[in-house]
């Protein structure tokens, strides 16, 4: 039987999965990751951390499904989206990579815009300038260490590192390259007008790939390192988001992808390339061959509600905290939560953006404000929701729900009656390597192509269906979209 294996660099572990012909999950080994915030705004990874981890985690995934190298027949990648890792002309890294969370790079992303034009910028690469976006972290090396971008010979996103490390390899796929702001999504190609005019030389830059094409092999020198057998394929893999939705099977139109992990994203497939004018949405390519996608992320979903608990309750466990909100009626009393702890992305890219409780009295309780935080969140990846079906939904389409908030029927019942949609769920394990697994599969002809591998590895489970709630929902959700136009500008004030 062949065995296919997905790896999955994300900002907090580096995780080896391995599955077999039939989709079935034989084992996932995992790494914590250190992360550094050395100045207010900054993020920062160590690449050789990641890959110290993606080795420690390639070897325990073997070990526990009692399989060697050679059993493997695939390897696609993912990973965490927009970082930069530049090297130099003998491929050794410069300087930590400068991660999709950090938000030192408005000015860069204000000359970004100036120099193209805002209209013409989102044409072009389906999305504005923003401040995680890799290009502007490009442009703020450049102005603020000279002697580092003198070196530079070539750049990265952070899973591609781990690709370069197991293969020598300069390659990337085009889902994780839309997010890097020079790439030209319709064409599915690097930008030599983006790249003019922000002058970075596109010999710095890797081979853009498809999701199931073939990027490289593994090398002797990795065998002795990790086990794995020398020239296995790697195949290119999609960014976290590109790659989970092939974990969840949203590989086309009618198959809208909801997650609620740390954040939050309501991903919306498109069979040809289309951006919405504001770049109030991105709009990337997929991990699917010729397939692009819509997608809206809020930056703290799960993120609001671990936060209100570390802060609020923090002996209480998520179930026993959620529980209590039971006996609260919809809209919580007159009580509304803005999620945006840490600024937001869509639909206002304001890194500025802050969270507050409206409405608080004497007369709400703790389970009132936890209910207030679980709505505010649903009615967040509402707006998402919203703004995509403004440019324009398919007739027909199912909602599918993954994430680590998505677990809490309480939460998934919020979820469905705000949307007034069916909400399904899906039982994959580990979406993004699942689904960097999948892209391997297809890539050897283990399936003739993703939707196929889909349809024969993912099975969906409960369904949860709108309540009479909708209606009262219906009349919040009006008074929610007019708090953030509303406080915008004290909020600006008081960061």
């Amino acid at each position: 039987m062949p065995y296919f294996m997905g790896m999955d660099i994300s900002t907090t572990s580096a995780k080896a999965l391995i599955i077999d012909e039939t989709g079935k999950v034989i084992a996932i080994g995992s790494s914590a990751q250190p992360i550094s915030q050395p100045k207010p705004l900054w993020s920062e990874q160590n690449p050789q951390d990641w890959w110290d981890g993606m080795v420690a985690s390639i070897k325990e995934a073997l070990a526990e499904a009692n399989l060697r190298g050679e059993d493997i027949s695939a390897i696609g990648l993912t990973g965490q989206m927009h970082g930069l890792v530049i090297l130099d002309e003998n491929g050794e890294v410069l300087r930590p990579s400068i991660l999709w969370n950090d938000q030192r790079t408005q000015q860069q992303c204000d000359d970004m815009t100036e120099k193209i034009g805002f209209s013409r910028l989102i044409e072009l690469t389906g999305n504005r300038a923003l401040t995680g976006f890799t290009a502007p972290k490009i442009l703020w090396v450049r102005d603020n260490e000279p002697d580092t971008y003198e070196q530079c010979a070539h750049i990265l996103l952070p899973k591609d590192y781990i690709r370069f490390m197991l293969t020598g390899d300069y390659a990337t796929d085009l889902a994780g390259a839309s997010g890097t702001s020079l790439l030209n999504v319709a064409e599915r190609q690097w930008s030599s007008e983006v790249l003019s005019a922000l002058e970075i030389p596109e010999s710095w830059l890797p081979k853009v790939h498809e999701g199931t094409e073939i990027t490289g092999t593994i090398t002797h020198a990795i065998t002795e390192l990790t086990g794995l057998k020398a020239g296995t394929p790697v195949v290119g893999g999609g960014g976290d988001q590109a790659a989970g939705a092939v974990g969840m099977g949203c590989v086309s139109p009618d198959k809208i992808g909801v997650t609620v992990g740390t954040s939050g994203v309501v991903f919306a497939p498109l069979s040809q390339y289309e951006y919405e004018p504001d770049g109030l949405l991105h709009a990337f390519c997929h991990s699917v061959p010729e397939q692009w996608h819509f997608m809206g992320v809020m930056l703290s979903a799960a993120g609001s509600l671990q936060w209100y608990r570390d802060t609020i309750a923090p002996d209480m466990d998520y179930d026993a905290l959620l529980a209590e909100t039971q006996a609260i009626p919809a809209g919580s009393e007159g009580l509304l939560f803005m999620p945006y702890l840490t600024g937001e992305r869509t639909p206002h890219p304001d890194p500025l953006a802050r969270g507050a409780f409206i409405g608080l009295t004497s007369r709400h309780t703790r389970a009132h404000m936890t209910r207030a935080v679980l709505e505010g969140v649903a009615f967040g990846l509402k707006d998402m929701f919203t703004l995509i079906d403004t440019v324009g939904l398919p007739d027909s389409y199912e909602v599918r729900i993954s994430g680590g908030g998505a677990k809490s029927p309480i939460w998934q019942q919020i979820i469905a009656d705000i949307f007034g949609a069916t909400l399904v769920n899906v039982n994959t394990p580990e979406a993004g390597a699942f689904g960097a697994a999948l892209l391997a599969a297809v890539s050897v002809g283990a399936f003739p192509d993703v939707a196929s591998a889909c349809s024969a590895t993912i099975t969906t489970g409960e369904r949860v269906e709108p309540s009479d709630n909708v209606a009262t929902y219906a009349e919040i959700y009006k008074k929610y979209v007019r708090l953030y136009p509303t406080l915008k500008d004290i909020f600006h004030q008081l960061a």
